[in-house]
Protein backbone atom coordinates (compact mmCIF):
# COMPACT_ATOMS: atom_id res chain seq x y z
CA UNK A 1 0.00 0.00 0.00
CA UNK A 2 1.35 3.63 -0.98
CA UNK A 3 1.55 5.00 2.69
CA UNK A 4 3.57 7.53 1.78
CA UNK A 5 1.64 9.26 -1.06
CA UNK A 6 -1.72 11.88 -0.37
CA UNK A 7 -3.87 10.81 -2.96
CA UNK A 8 -6.26 13.19 -1.29
CA UNK A 9 -4.24 16.03 -1.92
CA UNK A 10 -3.32 14.99 -4.68
CA UNK A 11 -7.28 15.08 -5.65
CA UNK A 12 -7.16 18.68 -4.23
CA UNK A 13 -4.60 20.00 -6.59
CA UNK A 14 -6.64 19.10 -9.48
CA UNK A 15 -9.86 19.91 -8.34
CA UNK A 16 -10.59 23.12 -10.61
CA UNK A 17 -9.82 20.45 -13.49
CA UNK A 18 -12.83 18.47 -12.19
CA UNK A 19 -14.87 21.39 -11.91
CA UNK A 20 -14.08 22.14 -15.41
CA UNK A 21 -14.78 19.15 -17.03
CA UNK A 22 -17.84 18.34 -14.48
CA UNK A 23 -19.67 21.43 -15.82
CA UNK A 24 -19.21 20.55 -19.61
CA UNK A 25 -20.68 16.84 -19.49
CA UNK A 26 -23.34 18.62 -16.89
CA UNK A 27 -23.87 21.09 -20.09
CA UNK A 28 -24.30 18.69 -22.65
CA UNK A 29 -26.31 15.25 -21.75
CA UNK A 30 -27.21 13.12 -23.91
CA UNK A 31 -29.67 10.00 -23.54
CA UNK A 32 -28.81 6.46 -23.16
CA UNK A 33 -27.26 4.73 -26.27
CA UNK A 34 -27.16 8.42 -27.66
CA UNK A 35 -23.47 9.63 -25.81
CA UNK A 36 -21.54 10.53 -28.77
CA UNK A 37 -19.81 13.73 -27.75
CA UNK A 38 -19.50 12.80 -24.37
CA UNK A 39 -17.61 9.40 -25.60
CA UNK A 40 -15.60 12.12 -27.79
CA UNK A 41 -15.15 14.11 -24.73
CA UNK A 42 -13.71 11.83 -22.61
CA UNK A 43 -11.30 10.56 -25.19
CA UNK A 44 -9.88 13.50 -25.66
CA UNK A 45 -9.11 14.08 -22.00
CA UNK A 46 -7.61 10.33 -22.05
CA UNK A 47 -5.09 11.61 -25.08
CA UNK A 48 -4.63 14.51 -22.74
CA UNK A 49 -3.33 12.39 -19.81
CA UNK A 50 -1.29 10.04 -22.10
CA UNK A 51 -3.94 6.98 -21.49
CA UNK A 52 -4.42 4.36 -23.98
CA UNK A 53 -7.60 3.36 -25.08
CA UNK A 54 -10.12 1.29 -27.32
CA UNK A 55 -13.49 2.82 -28.28
CA UNK A 56 -16.91 0.48 -29.48
CA UNK A 57 -17.86 -0.81 -26.18
CA UNK A 58 -21.21 -0.93 -24.88
CA UNK A 59 -22.63 -1.09 -28.61
CA UNK A 60 -20.94 1.81 -30.00
CA UNK A 61 -20.37 4.90 -27.53
CA UNK A 62 -18.59 3.00 -24.57
CA UNK A 63 -14.50 3.70 -23.51
CA UNK A 64 -11.99 1.63 -22.08
CA UNK A 65 -8.49 3.22 -21.01
CA UNK A 66 -5.80 0.74 -19.17
CA UNK A 67 -2.52 1.85 -17.33
CA UNK A 68 0.18 -0.35 -15.92
CA UNK A 69 0.97 -3.91 -16.05
CA UNK A 70 1.00 -6.83 -14.02
CA UNK A 71 -0.68 -10.06 -14.07
CA UNK A 72 -3.71 -8.85 -11.96
CA UNK A 73 -6.19 -6.42 -13.02
CA UNK A 74 -8.41 -4.30 -11.08
CA UNK A 75 -11.81 -2.23 -12.93
CA UNK A 76 -13.51 1.15 -12.38
CA UNK A 77 -16.19 2.08 -13.63
CA UNK A 78 -18.42 4.93 -14.38
CA UNK A 79 -21.87 5.45 -16.59
CA UNK A 80 -22.10 8.69 -18.82
CA UNK A 81 -25.82 8.50 -19.94
CA UNK A 82 -28.58 11.37 -18.50
CA UNK A 83 -32.22 11.31 -18.24
CA UNK A 84 -34.97 12.75 -20.14
CA UNK A 85 -35.85 15.43 -17.23
CA UNK A 86 -36.48 19.26 -18.15
CA UNK A 87 -33.56 20.92 -15.43
CA UNK A 88 -35.16 23.63 -13.40
CA UNK A 89 -31.84 25.23 -12.21
CA UNK A 90 -30.63 28.73 -13.12
CA UNK A 91 -26.86 28.17 -12.57
CA UNK A 92 -24.02 28.70 -15.24
CA UNK A 93 -23.51 25.18 -16.17
CA UNK A 94 -27.38 24.61 -16.61
CA UNK A 95 -28.18 21.52 -19.55
CA UNK A 96 -28.09 23.14 -23.04
CA UNK A 97 -29.82 20.62 -24.21
CA UNK A 98 -33.69 20.96 -23.85
CA UNK A 99 -35.62 18.13 -21.94
CA UNK A 100 -32.90 16.17 -21.15
CA UNK A 101 -30.52 16.58 -17.88
CA UNK A 102 -27.66 14.79 -15.55
CA UNK A 103 -30.18 14.07 -12.94
CA UNK A 104 -28.54 10.98 -11.90
CA UNK A 105 -24.93 12.10 -11.29
CA UNK A 106 -23.56 10.32 -14.25
CA UNK A 107 -21.61 12.99 -15.38
CA UNK A 108 -19.91 13.15 -11.43
CA UNK A 109 -18.87 9.30 -11.72
CA UNK A 110 -17.22 10.32 -15.01
CA UNK A 111 -15.10 13.17 -13.99
CA UNK A 112 -14.79 10.92 -10.97
CA UNK A 113 -12.90 8.47 -13.12
CA UNK A 114 -11.35 10.83 -15.45
CA UNK A 115 -9.68 12.19 -12.17
CA UNK A 116 -8.88 9.22 -10.48
CA UNK A 117 -6.99 8.14 -14.18
CA UNK A 118 -4.86 11.61 -13.96
CA UNK A 119 -3.57 10.98 -10.86
CA UNK A 120 -3.10 6.89 -11.61
CA UNK A 121 -1.35 8.27 -14.51
CA UNK A 122 0.71 10.28 -12.33
CA UNK A 123 2.21 8.13 -10.41
CA UNK A 124 1.79 4.57 -12.53
CA UNK A 125 5.48 3.92 -11.62
CA UNK A 126 4.30 2.53 -8.65
CA UNK A 127 1.27 -0.12 -10.09
CA UNK A 128 2.47 -3.69 -9.48
CA UNK A 129 -1.33 -4.59 -11.29
CA UNK A 130 -3.13 -3.49 -14.32
CA UNK A 131 -6.01 -0.77 -13.55
CA UNK A 132 -9.43 -0.41 -16.56
CA UNK A 133 -11.58 2.14 -16.47
CA UNK A 134 -15.07 1.78 -18.08
CA UNK A 135 -17.02 4.62 -18.81
CA UNK A 136 -20.17 2.77 -19.83
CA UNK A 137 -23.15 4.13 -21.93
CA UNK A 138 -26.86 3.40 -20.82
CA UNK A 139 -27.15 2.83 -17.04
CA UNK A 140 -30.47 3.72 -17.38
CA UNK A 141 -32.26 1.93 -19.96
CA UNK A 142 -32.76 -1.77 -20.47
CA UNK A 143 -30.81 -3.99 -21.30
CA UNK A 144 -28.20 -1.37 -19.78
CA UNK A 145 -24.53 -1.00 -21.29
CA UNK A 146 -22.92 -3.17 -18.68
CA UNK A 147 -24.71 -5.97 -19.86
CA UNK A 148 -23.55 -5.08 -23.50
CA UNK A 149 -19.75 -4.61 -22.21
CA UNK A 150 -19.91 -7.55 -20.53
CA UNK A 151 -21.43 -9.64 -23.69
CA UNK A 152 -18.85 -7.51 -25.75
CA UNK A 153 -15.95 -9.78 -23.92
CA UNK A 154 -14.82 -7.73 -21.57
CA UNK A 155 -13.86 -10.79 -18.99
CA UNK A 156 -12.40 -12.85 -21.53
CA UNK A 157 -10.04 -9.40 -22.28
CA UNK A 158 -9.05 -8.08 -19.02
CA UNK A 159 -9.85 -10.77 -16.33
CA UNK A 160 -10.03 -8.59 -14.01
CA UNK A 161 -10.30 -9.86 -10.38
CA UNK A 162 -12.47 -7.13 -8.87
CA UNK A 163 -14.15 -4.05 -10.24
CA UNK A 164 -15.30 -1.32 -8.36
CA UNK A 165 -17.63 2.09 -8.73
CA UNK A 166 -19.25 4.67 -6.95
CA UNK A 167 -22.73 7.00 -7.10
CA UNK A 168 -23.92 10.37 -6.02
CA UNK A 169 -25.62 9.87 -2.88
CA UNK A 170 -28.08 13.12 -1.67
CA UNK A 171 -28.55 11.91 1.65
CA UNK A 172 -24.76 11.90 2.40
CA UNK A 173 -23.11 14.98 3.57
CA UNK A 174 -20.65 15.76 1.33
CA UNK A 175 -16.77 14.75 2.42
CA UNK A 176 -18.30 11.29 3.56
CA UNK A 177 -18.79 7.85 1.55
CA UNK A 178 -20.60 4.64 2.46
CA UNK A 179 -20.83 0.95 1.70
CA UNK A 180 -22.74 -1.82 2.22
CA UNK A 181 -21.29 -5.59 1.94
CA UNK A 182 -23.21 -8.14 0.50
CA UNK A 183 -26.90 -7.75 -0.84
CA UNK A 184 -27.10 -3.90 -1.89
CA UNK A 185 -29.43 -2.99 -4.59
CA UNK A 186 -32.42 -4.77 -5.63
CA UNK A 187 -33.24 -6.71 -9.19
CA UNK A 188 -35.75 -4.88 -10.94
CA UNK A 189 -38.37 -6.05 -13.44
CA UNK A 190 -40.98 -3.57 -15.22
CA UNK A 191 -44.63 -5.80 -15.32
CA UNK A 192 -47.42 -4.64 -17.95
CA UNK A 193 -50.55 -6.13 -17.71
CA UNK A 194 -53.55 -5.61 -20.30
CA UNK A 195 -56.70 -6.55 -19.45
CA UNK A 196 -59.48 -7.11 -22.23
CA UNK A 197 -62.81 -7.04 -21.34
CA UNK A 198 -66.52 -5.86 -23.22
CA UNK A 199 -66.76 -2.32 -22.85
CA UNK A 200 -70.71 -0.65 -23.10
CA UNK A 201 -72.89 1.67 -21.16
CA UNK A 202 -72.05 2.60 -17.55
CA UNK A 203 -76.20 2.11 -16.88
CA UNK A 204 -76.16 -2.08 -18.14
CA UNK A 205 -72.89 -3.15 -16.82
CA UNK A 206 -74.48 -6.67 -16.87
CA UNK A 207 -74.32 -6.42 -20.30
CA UNK A 208 -69.84 -5.38 -20.01
CA UNK A 209 -67.26 -7.49 -18.70
CA UNK A 210 -65.66 -4.66 -16.25
CA UNK A 211 -62.16 -4.04 -17.12
CA UNK A 212 -62.12 -1.52 -14.48
CA UNK A 213 -63.23 -3.43 -11.47
CA UNK A 214 -60.99 -6.28 -12.97
CA UNK A 215 -57.99 -3.72 -12.43
CA UNK A 216 -58.54 -2.83 -9.12
CA UNK A 217 -59.26 -6.74 -7.95
CA UNK A 218 -56.05 -8.01 -9.84
CA UNK A 219 -54.02 -4.98 -7.89
CA UNK A 220 -55.69 -6.23 -4.73
CA UNK A 221 -54.69 -9.88 -5.77
CA UNK A 222 -50.98 -8.50 -6.54
CA UNK A 223 -50.18 -7.41 -3.22
CA UNK A 224 -51.09 -11.27 -2.01
CA UNK A 225 -47.19 -11.74 -3.88
CA UNK A 226 -45.46 -9.73 -1.22
CA UNK A 227 -47.63 -9.76 1.71
CA UNK A 228 -48.07 -13.49 1.37
CA UNK A 229 -46.15 -14.90 -0.81
CA UNK A 230 -42.41 -13.63 0.18
CA UNK A 231 -40.55 -14.78 2.72
CA UNK A 232 -40.64 -11.74 5.36
CA UNK A 233 -37.11 -11.48 5.36
CA UNK A 234 -36.42 -11.05 1.93
CA UNK A 235 -36.82 -7.91 0.80
CA UNK A 236 -38.90 -7.47 -2.62
CA UNK A 237 -41.38 -4.79 -3.35
CA UNK A 238 -44.41 -4.70 -6.22
CA UNK A 239 -45.63 -1.13 -7.23
CA UNK A 240 -47.87 -0.56 -9.80
CA UNK A 241 -47.54 3.24 -10.96
CA UNK A 242 -49.77 3.70 -14.08
CA UNK A 243 -53.35 2.81 -14.85
CA UNK A 244 -54.98 3.88 -18.29
CA UNK A 245 -58.41 2.47 -19.89
CA UNK A 246 -58.18 2.48 -23.69
CA UNK A 247 -61.36 4.35 -24.10
CA UNK A 248 -64.34 4.84 -21.12
CA UNK A 249 -65.99 8.06 -19.82
CA UNK A 250 -67.81 8.97 -16.93
CA UNK A 251 -70.94 6.52 -18.47
CA UNK A 252 -68.97 4.29 -20.74
CA UNK A 253 -67.51 1.03 -19.74
CA UNK A 254 -64.02 1.12 -21.74
CA UNK A 255 -62.56 -2.56 -23.64
CA UNK A 256 -59.16 -2.15 -21.99
CA UNK A 257 -57.43 -1.29 -19.05
CA UNK A 258 -53.44 -1.18 -18.82
CA UNK A 259 -51.17 -1.58 -15.82
CA UNK A 260 -48.16 -0.87 -15.53
CA UNK A 261 -45.55 -0.97 -12.40
CA UNK A 262 -42.16 -2.36 -11.24
CA UNK A 263 -40.62 -5.73 -9.40
CA UNK A 264 -38.17 -5.22 -7.11
CA UNK A 265 -36.87 -8.56 -5.38
CA UNK A 266 -32.99 -9.39 -3.62
CA UNK A 267 -33.37 -13.30 -4.25
CA UNK A 268 -32.76 -14.31 -7.81
CA UNK A 269 -34.71 -17.87 -7.63
CA UNK A 270 -37.89 -15.93 -5.70
CA UNK A 271 -37.71 -13.32 -8.55
CA UNK A 272 -38.58 -15.93 -11.32
CA UNK A 273 -40.73 -17.69 -8.78
CA UNK A 274 -42.86 -14.14 -8.39
CA UNK A 275 -42.96 -13.58 -12.49
CA UNK A 276 -44.96 -17.18 -12.33
CA UNK A 277 -46.72 -16.53 -10.01
CA UNK A 278 -47.97 -12.84 -11.43
CA UNK A 279 -48.78 -14.52 -14.82
CA UNK A 280 -50.67 -17.24 -13.19
CA UNK A 281 -52.80 -14.96 -10.67
CA UNK A 282 -53.48 -12.98 -14.09
CA UNK A 283 -54.59 -16.05 -16.18
CA UNK A 284 -56.97 -17.68 -13.68
CA UNK A 285 -58.42 -14.04 -12.96
CA UNK A 286 -59.03 -13.80 -16.69
CA UNK A 287 -60.81 -17.27 -16.84
CA UNK A 288 -62.58 -16.73 -14.05
CA UNK A 289 -64.32 -13.51 -15.50
CA UNK A 290 -64.67 -14.55 -19.38
CA UNK A 291 -62.10 -11.91 -20.21
CA UNK A 292 -58.22 -11.77 -21.45
CA UNK A 293 -55.10 -10.66 -19.39
CA UNK A 294 -52.03 -10.04 -21.14
CA UNK A 295 -49.03 -9.95 -19.17
CA UNK A 296 -45.53 -9.16 -20.18
CA UNK A 297 -42.40 -8.53 -18.05
CA UNK A 298 -39.60 -7.15 -19.04
CA UNK A 299 -36.63 -8.49 -17.00
CA UNK A 300 -34.42 -5.88 -15.99
CA UNK A 301 -31.43 -5.44 -13.92
CA UNK A 302 -30.32 -8.47 -11.18
CA UNK A 303 -29.59 -7.81 -7.67
CA UNK A 304 -26.50 -5.95 -6.43
CA UNK A 305 -23.97 -8.11 -5.02
CA UNK A 306 -21.13 -6.15 -2.88
CA UNK A 307 -18.90 -8.88 -2.60
CA UNK A 308 -18.22 -9.07 1.32
CA UNK A 309 -14.47 -9.46 1.71
CA UNK A 310 -13.58 -7.14 -1.17
CA UNK A 311 -16.05 -4.58 0.63
CA UNK A 312 -14.57 -4.57 4.00
CA UNK A 313 -11.10 -4.37 2.24
CA UNK A 314 -11.84 -1.06 0.60
CA UNK A 315 -14.11 0.12 3.67
CA UNK A 316 -10.53 -0.13 5.47
CA UNK A 317 -8.50 1.40 2.29
CA UNK A 318 -11.16 4.82 2.30
CA UNK A 319 -10.96 4.82 6.22
CA UNK A 320 -6.91 5.16 5.68
CA UNK A 321 -7.61 7.90 3.35
CA UNK A 322 -10.51 10.00 4.53
CA UNK A 323 -10.82 9.04 8.42
CA UNK A 324 -13.04 6.63 9.87
CA UNK A 325 -15.24 8.84 10.79
CA UNK A 326 -16.16 9.95 7.06
CA UNK A 327 -16.67 6.52 5.96
CA UNK A 328 -20.31 4.84 7.05
CA UNK A 329 -22.30 1.76 6.70
CA UNK A 330 -25.53 1.90 4.20
CA UNK A 331 -28.37 0.54 4.60
CA UNK A 332 -30.13 -2.04 1.72
CA UNK A 333 -31.54 -0.43 -1.09
CA UNK A 334 -34.25 -1.50 -3.39
CA UNK A 335 -33.34 0.78 -6.28
CA UNK A 336 -31.62 -0.77 -9.16
CA UNK A 337 -28.38 -0.49 -11.12
CA UNK A 338 -26.88 -2.11 -13.80
CA UNK A 339 -23.48 -2.17 -12.61
CA UNK A 340 -25.29 -5.37 -10.85
CA UNK A 341 -24.26 -7.41 -14.07
CA UNK A 342 -20.68 -7.00 -13.37
CA UNK A 343 -21.22 -8.02 -9.78
CA UNK A 344 -22.57 -11.43 -11.10
CA UNK A 345 -19.27 -12.01 -12.69
CA UNK A 346 -16.01 -11.02 -10.46
CA UNK A 347 -15.89 -9.95 -7.06
CA UNK A 348 -17.57 -6.13 -6.80
CA UNK A 349 -17.82 -3.22 -4.84
CA UNK A 350 -20.37 -0.33 -5.59
CA UNK A 351 -19.97 2.96 -2.51
CA UNK A 352 -21.72 6.06 -2.60
CA UNK A 353 -20.49 9.55 -2.66
CA UNK A 354 -21.67 12.08 -0.72
CA UNK A 355 -22.84 15.11 -1.82
CA UNK A 356 -25.50 16.70 -0.04
CA UNK A 357 -24.95 20.46 1.57
CA UNK A 358 -27.87 21.93 3.19
CA UNK A 359 -25.85 25.41 3.54
CA UNK A 360 -25.75 26.10 -0.29
CA UNK A 361 -29.03 24.43 -0.37
CA UNK A 362 -28.08 21.24 -2.02
CA UNK A 363 -30.61 18.44 -0.73
CA UNK A 364 -32.40 17.51 -4.26
CA UNK A 365 -32.95 13.67 -4.89
CA UNK A 366 -31.75 12.47 -7.92
CA UNK A 367 -33.83 11.99 -10.80
CA UNK A 368 -35.25 15.74 -10.11
CA UNK A 369 -35.66 18.59 -11.87
CA UNK A 370 -33.49 20.51 -9.04
CA UNK A 371 -30.57 18.01 -8.93
CA UNK A 372 -27.49 19.16 -8.46
CA UNK A 373 -24.16 18.32 -6.02
CA UNK A 374 -21.44 20.17 -3.94
CA UNK A 375 -18.62 20.36 -6.58
CA UNK A 376 -16.10 19.72 -3.31
CA UNK A 377 -17.64 15.38 -3.93
CA UNK A 378 -15.39 15.81 -7.30
CA UNK A 379 -11.87 15.56 -6.12
CA UNK A 380 -13.13 13.23 -3.45
CA UNK A 381 -14.38 10.80 -5.30
CA UNK A 382 -11.38 10.84 -7.61
CA UNK A 383 -9.10 10.46 -4.90
CA UNK A 384 -11.10 7.39 -3.24
CA UNK A 385 -11.38 5.71 -6.74
CA UNK A 386 -7.58 5.68 -7.64
CA UNK A 387 -6.97 5.11 -4.04
CA UNK A 388 -8.82 1.90 -3.90
CA UNK A 389 -7.28 0.79 -7.47
CA UNK A 390 -3.44 1.66 -6.00
CA UNK A 391 -4.11 -0.60 -2.83
CA UNK A 392 -6.75 -3.06 -3.26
Amino acid sequence: MLTNINLLSEGKTIHQDLINIRRHIHKNPELSWQEKETSSFIQAQLNEIGVSYTTGWGGGTGVIAELGKGDKTVALRADMDALPIEEKAVHAYKSQKQGVMHACGHDVHTTCLLGALRILKKFEAHLSHRIVAIFQPAEEQLPGGASIILKEGFIEKYSPVAIFGLHVHPPLEVGKVGLSPGQYMASADEIRITIKGKGGHAAVPQDCIDPIIMAAQLLIQFQQLVSRKSNPINPAVLSFGKINSIGGATNVIPNEVKLEGTLRAMDEVWRKEAHDWIRNTASNYAKSQDAEIDVDIAIGYPCLLNDEQLTHKAKARLQDLLGAEHVVDLPKRMTAEDFAYYSHEMPACFYRLGIRNEAKGITSSVHTDTFDVDEECLYIGASTLAHIALNI
